[in-house]
């Protein structure tokens, strides 16, 4: 896990520095915290595949992001995954500022995600408030519901308009 300084506090921070291949992905997440680094290092490197391995495969799942809206089970979730990671737009981020509850079978994390949306020299700044919770499946940690807003709402209504720009 990473440490960084913010206005002179440290924070902990996943995502922002993981270059193991997404191939070679912890395959036995057995602390939801691996599960989360999983998850960011799969979405950075646009890896929809190992994105969506980190989600419990069932219909009761749910994303609400901002580019997504609200989807409802994996089908609809890897299909917005799909939309972001094959387009010509780089989204990257980087979870932060985090709180953890952790249990033996549901821990959630509330923090915030920072990075930017690129297409060639244009960029989004992204500023996001995020929840994720993890169900403990079959010994292994899964997304089982993830929720993101974007702090202001102009930068929501950029960043919508930059990646419908490249759909």
């Amino acid at each position: 896990m990473l440490h960084e300084m913010i206005n002179g506090e440290q924070i902990n921070n996943i995502g922002r520095v993981d270059d193991r291949e997404p191939g070679n992905l912890d395959q036995h997440n057995s602390s939801m915290l691996v599960a989360l680094n999983d998850f960011y290092a799969a979405f950075n490197q646009r890896d929809v595949d190992k994105s969506i391995s980190n989600w419990a495969p069932q219909n009761n799942v749910v994303m609400c992001n901002p580019m997504g809206g609200i989807r409802r089970g994996i089908a609809s979730i890897q299909e917005g995954y799909q939309t972001i990671m094959q387009g010509d737009t780089k989204v990257y981020v980087e979870f932060y500022d985090y709180e953890l509850l952790e249990t033996d079978t549901i821990s959630y994390v509330a923090g915030r995600e920072r990075g930017y949306a690129r297409r060639g020299t244009e960029q989004v700044e992204l500023d996001i408030r995020t929840s994720r919770i993890f169900q403990q499946l079959g010994g292994l940690w899964k997304q089982v519901h993830h929720h993101g807003s974007m702090t202001d709402p102009t930068a929501l209504q950029q960043y919508q308009e930059f990646l419908k720009a490249t759909a």
